[in-house]
């Protein structure tokens, strides 16, 4: 019983841990996944470094996409998109 007292503080960090630090992690990654899998041809989306543009290609299990923008085309991992603009301008309406 003492040396369950003694790692009781212990134990008690690591769930705190758990659930305010690695399950709200965990979570985002899968939202992330879904979004990425949900990526299609013609969708408006915002990279991570901030180059706006629309899906023109998804290529090879939607790992790159090439990216329209006025600048011409460009070819990015499906992981640098941010978000997309065309759900979120259509919430909007």
């Amino acid at each position: 019983m003492e040396v369950l007292n003694q790692f009781a503080p212990l134990i008690l960090i690591f769930v705190v841990a758990y659930f305010f630090m690695l399950r709200p992690q965990i979570k985002r990654q899968k939202e992330e996944k879904k979004f990425i899998a949900a990526l299609k041809k013609g969708d408006r989306v915002v990279t991570k470094n901030g180059l706006h543009g629309k899906i023109a290609d998804i290529n090879e299990g939607n790992q790159t996409v090439v990216i329209e923008t006025s600048a011409g085309k460009l070819k990015y991992e499906s992981s640098a998109i941010s978000h997309e603009l065309s759900k979120r301008e259509a919430t909007k309406k």
